[in-house]
């Protein structure tokens, strides 16, 4: 007998929208079966014919801020509105929170916050800051899932970027350990040399941090991460330039992956209003022209992943125009319908946007029991509604905080079902998401 079998006249299965009847027992699936099996459950849901049947998403790069400063964000809300976004896997980043996850004591205390308040599954990274390199072994067999650092300020006082020196070093321990280096790549002495933002408008913002900043990082990362023999990540790529560094780095044998978040793909400089700082955040969102050939990197597999960058605030630390505002977009709950709006109408499918948000993050974070729907993988399912259409109001959204520079836009996709390990997930009800660490593998 079977705990759930989920029939769905489209599913989303090897990397096609086919017919499949998906069978579930003790939170994995167990088989694939043609559509209208009939197979004995204890539960069987059939999807509406407007449905699709998608795994489960992954987000990798999550800013949930607790403990420290919860009142940007939390560990609940975060996750509520991870799943009713179809996001059943989030990876926390290191910095907002306070302490920083930057040694084994700090990634207790997150733990511990954690602990059974989480609607999705919860994964985290460390923190690689000047001074703790010796730190990483620990926190490698701790579970984090690699390390995250940064190479010009990261907002916070308590996460400092590295140097030079420090990012060899931080390479050439991540590489012992067999571990993943996740970088946000911009040259800090690129943006200390350009004028400060002092108006109103956002080509002023976007003029602060060029794109060369961008390209100017990811070269040097490239050049010593190939030196070090480290596996690294490109975190939120904004800028198209950066694409062909990527590319030759591939072609030279450098283990390197990188991402792009939905704002990146969906909005664009020219349309950002004045003094709209909901749309404000580090590297920029840039121009249409650069918009697409984002898309064509998609397309051609140069870019692995597409992930939220969820890093909210305060509405009060939103204030202050482009030059003092906070640089963090609010997006968790909105990330699959925004991603399949702006790819539908590019041509691409659903089975397209599932490898960018669900199976691409989970091989990048090595979470190999996640992201997509096929034997002795998780149960974490979606039904999607994909020519269903709703107008964003952000006082609904399930995120701490009404800020989101996707008020008032009209979206197609709603999600209508989350299942967490083949459990529909109530987020009025109790909390069933568990904490992940490296360590745990696929069950055959």
């Amino acid at each position: 007998m079977l705990d759930l079998l989920v029939s769905a006249r489209r599913a989303v299965v090897d990397g096609a929208q086919r017919p499949a009847d998906v069978a579930v027992r003790v939170g994995r699936v167990v088989d694939v079966l043609p559509f209208g099996s009939a197979a004995d459950a204890e539960e069987v849901v059939l999807l509406d014919d407007d449905e699709v049947l998608l795994p489960g998403l992954v987000d990798t790069h999550v800013h949930v801020n607790e403990p420290g400063r919860t009142e940007w964000e939390g560990f609940t809300s975060a996750t509520r509105a991870a799943a009713a976004g179809g996001v059943t896997t989030i990876v926390d980043m290191p910095l907002n929170s306070i302490p920083p996850t930057v040694d084994v004591a700090a990634l207790e205390a997150k733990r511990a916050a954690a602990q059974g308040q989480c609607y999705v599954d919860v994964a985290f990274w460390g923190g690689a800051v000047p001074g703790n390199a010796g730190s990483l072994p620990a926190l490698h067999e701790a579970g984090v899932l690699g390390f995250k650092c940064f190479l010009v300020d990261s907002g916070v006082e308590e996460f400092p970027p590295l140097d030079d020196a420090g990012l060899v070093e931080s390479l050439e321990v991540v590489a012992g350990l067999g571990s993943l280096l996740v970088v946000h790549a911009e040259d800090a002495a690129v943006i200390a040399g350009e004028a400060p933002v002092v108006g109103p408008g956002y080509a002023d913002f976007e003029r602060s941090r060029p794109p060369h900043a961008e390209t100017r990082a990811v070269s040097r990362l490239l050049d010593l991460a190939e030196q070090a023999g480290a596996r690294v990540h490109v975190l939120h790529l904004s800028s198209a330039d950066a694409l062909g560094p990527l590319a030759s780095a591939r072609r030279r044998g450098v283990r390197v992956s990188a991402e792009t978040c939905p704002h990146y793909l969906a909005l664009s400089a020219e349309e950002v209003p004045d003094d709209a700082t909901q749309f404000k955040c580090c590297p920029p969102v840039r121009g249409a022209a650069n918009r697409d050939r984002l898309w064509e990197a998609l397309r051609e597999n140069v870019i692995d992943a597409v992930v939220s960058d969820h890093s909210p605030s305060p509405p009060e630390l939103k204030a202050g125009g482009f030059a003092g505002a906070w640089g963090g977009i609010s997006s968790l709950q909105l990330g699959l319908p925004v991603v399949w709006t702006a790819a539908r109408a590019r041509g691409h499918g659903l089975a397209d946007v599932v490898r960018w948000m669900a199976t691409g993050p989970a091989a990048v974070a090595g979470l190999s029991h996640k992201g997509s729907i096929a034997v002795g993988r998780v149960a974490d399912l979606v039904a999607l509604a994909p020519d269903e259409t709703f107008t964003v109001d952000a006082a609904t959204l399930h995120h701490r905080h009404a800020v989101t520079p996707y008020a008032g836009t009209t979206l197609d996709g709603v999600v209508r079902r989350t299942w967490l390990r083949g459990q529909r997930v109530d987020v009025a009800g109790a909390p069933r998401g568990r904490l992940l660490g490296r360590q745990e593998v696929p069950v055959a």
